[in-house]
């Protein structure tokens, strides 16, 4: 009996033991699970690439900022003195709002938290002041490195080789950084998350040389003139047409538009893809055969053919892989430098590519003003000795030009005078970031300055004269010279480069002279009845030397004589 009890007893102990055992398992599951869990919170939480260590924040305006995080969650942003929240979305997305700051160059932190699982993460070294997008292609893209890596075809313009080496070498500007993209050709689907080459990067030795030429000096004279940290983003991909930077939606706009936009991304299709390949294929069956038929018979094989279809051809391919994914970083408004590639594709389309091209980036900011300002292009290739009639280099730069008349809070750099007639990336970028910087100071920063050489305005008939005004006469005209990076100087010299024609619509090299602070007079002593003018019309309009008394040189134009 005795025996019996103690049984039932120690086996009550063991149940119990077991109950115990079994209580303190759950208990360190579910422990294991909250800690799992506050893991797996805390690996949720992020920020878009771009918010890392050393960026710079726009000054006076909204400041978004995003990332992800668990559905439901706040997430609290704190900084400079303000403390912001946001709920994440069912889709995982957040989004705060800093309000205006002012310019500062001190080095704050940025504190990111979650209220759910209350981790949290830190953004350093954080100025406040000017942003700009530089986007384009290669002359955008292009590094003091790369500017410098070559001797230069003209050995005339190695001195500008060695004034950039120069300032690879002792650049050393804490305060003007820069954020390069990495981007990739995405036709039919917007890329939303932000891939940053290399996190934002100083201007100080080590770094210098993998800044855009452009973008370098246009942000090194806004350092200059205004004072304040400057942050560059920049987002290029050399090679490339203006198409595939504009956004589909404005395709869809035309009928026009939508039906090439339709037709490029047909070639999309699995069954065009299957085309496109078994013909490339077909083309590398016979270049085999004649390469081994060359090798065999000890002579050099033919180029291989390339594959021909190139995604970063597509409609918006551009704008959904290197832009999209950038709004709302809040920044001014950006620098663009393209056109090269459209000197051989749809020239005629040019105007309305880039009308479309800043509706859409600025309907996608969504901000009050978004500043776009662009290089008209460089003077390129052999100068002309007689009028020639077409030129699509040319017509490329006009339509630059007219595009800056239709819009607003826009400028354009003339760089007719500091290109290279065998380099397509002439290394004066110092006069191309600084042009661009004039207008940017103006148009933006309300700076009273003359920002441009003169543009046309209009012309008239006076006799067998044409009578031509201009507008950004600055001081007023002038006959100017140009040598590099040394300043203009006026000569006592023609004016060069003018062209009339008549009624037989032959053009002729014209005289020219200046006759007034905003105009200038054409003639033909043959031509009396001229129906037609033009200036600098050359890809490359070798002694074209109209300026204003600031130095900055004239746009090349046409123009119907009135």
């Amino acid at each position: 009996m005795r025996e019996g009890a103690q049984s039932s007893r120690c086996i009550a102990n063991q149940q119990i033991l077991l109950k115990t055992i079994r209580r303190s398992i759950g208990s360190l599951f579910a422990l294991t699970s909250l800690f799992l869990a506050n893991i797996s919170d805390a690996a949720d939480l992020s920020a878009a690439e771009i918010f890392t260590d050393g960026m710079v924040l726009q000054q006076q305006m909204d400041v978004p900022v995003w990332g992800n995080a668990s559905a439901g969650d706040t997430i609290q942003v704190n900084f400079g003195g303000q403390e912001t929240t946001a709920t994440v979305d069912q889709a995982g997305k957040w989004m705060a709002k800093l309000s205006p700051m002012k310019a500062s160059a001190e080095s704050r932190t940025m504190v990111i938290s979650s209220q759910a699982s209350g981790s949290s993460f830190q953004v350093s070294n954080v100025l406040v002041g000017e942003v700009w997008l530089c986007a384009g292609q290669s002359n955008m893209a292009w590094t003091l490195s790369k500017l410098t890596a070559k001797p230069n075809p003209q050995s005339e313009y190695e001195p500008l080789a060695d004034y950039l080496r120069n300032e690879i070498q002792t650049a050393n500007d804490p305060l003007l950084r820069q954020f390069a993209v990495v981007g990739v050709a995405s036709p039919g689907k917007e890329v939303t998350s932000i891939r940053g080459k290399s996190g934002w990067l100083a201007a100080v030795q080590g770094n210098t040389g993998d800044f855009s030429g452009t973008g370098y000096f246009f942000g090194r004279e806004l350092r200059t003139q205004l004072g304040v940290p400057v942050g560059l983003v920049y987002s290029n991909r050399g090679g490339t047409e203006i198409e595939p930077w504009i956004p589909k939606r404005e395709y869809l706009n035309t009928a026009e538009g939508k039906a090439f936009y339709e037709n490029e991304t047909a070639k999309l299709a699995p069954a065009a893809m299957k085309q496109h390949q078994a013909a490339y294929q077909k083309k590398l069956a016979v270049w085999k055969q004649q390469a081994a038929a060359a090798k065999a018979a000890g002579k050099r094989a033919p180029r291989k053919p390339s594959d021909t279809f190139n995604a970063n051809r597509i409609p918006a391919a551009l704008y959904n892989g290197f832009i999209h994914s950038l709004a709302p970083y809040a920044m001014q408004g950006t620098i663009w430098y393209q056109g090269e590639s459209n000197t051989n594709y749809r020239t005629e389309h040019y105007r309305d590519s880039m009308l479309a091209l800043i509706n859409g980036w600025r309907s996608h900011w969504g901000q009050e003003t978004f500043y776009f300002i662009w290089c008209q292009l460089a003077n390129k290739h052999a100068a002309n000795a007689e009028p020639i009639d077409q030129d699509n280099w040319a017509e490329i730069q006009n339509q630059q030009r007219e595009v800056l008349a239709l819009t607003d809070d826009t400028g354009m750099a003339v760089l007719n005078d500091i290109g290279e007639a065998n380099n397509i990336h002439p290394k004066n970028k110092v006069g191309a970031g600084k042009r661009l910087a004039l207008w940017a100071l103006k148009q933006a920063y309300g700076q009273e300055l003359v920002c441009s050489g003169p543009l046309y305005n209009s012309a008239h008939v006076d006799g067998i004269r044409v009578i031509v005004t201009f507008d950004h006469v600055g001081s007023g005209l002038m006959v100017g010279n140009k040598y590099l990076m040394e300043p203009t100087e006026a000569v006592q010299v023609p004016l060069q480069r003018f062209q009339i024609r008549g009624a037989d619509k032959q053009w002729q090299w014209a005289e020219a002279k200046i006759v007034g602070a905003d105009t200038v007079a054409v003639w033909h002593p043959n031509i009396p009845a001229p129906v037609e003018v033009r200036y600098a019309w050359s890809a490359n309009p070798e002694g074209a030397n109209l300026y204003n008394k600031e130095g900055l040189p004239a746009s090349l134009f046409k123009a119907t004589v009135e």
